[in-house]
């Protein structure tokens, strides 16, 4: 019975922290060169582009072997760590 009264204690608090949210926070729109700015950074590539960059076999295979080779770095880290922390249970 004390656990319910302090959940109605607590959603109480919620609430009144809602409502004061609500009167603080307003949207704001951002300047136009702003958005003109980032428009300008952010740019979805050709597909050729694209493709070129999938043509590049060496970078390409220099980028996966890398991510495997840290994939299988941390799996062997992980598994002595599991089997020295599982040996101290165990004994």
């Amino acid at each position: 019975m004390n656990g319910r009264i302090r959940s109605l204690g607590s959603q109480e608090r919620l609430d009144a922290i809602e409502r004061q949210l609500a009167g603080a926070l307003r949207p704001v729109v951002p300047p136009r060169d702003l958005i003109q700015r980032l428009r300008g950074r952010i740019r979805i590539p050709d597909r050729s582009e694209i493709a070129s960059r999938l043509r590049d076999w060496r970078t390409l295979m220099l980028v996966l072997g890398g991510v495997l080779s840290g994939a299988l770095m941390l799996i062997t880290l992980a598994r002595a760590l599991f089997h020295l922390v599982g040996r101290r249970h165990v004994g």
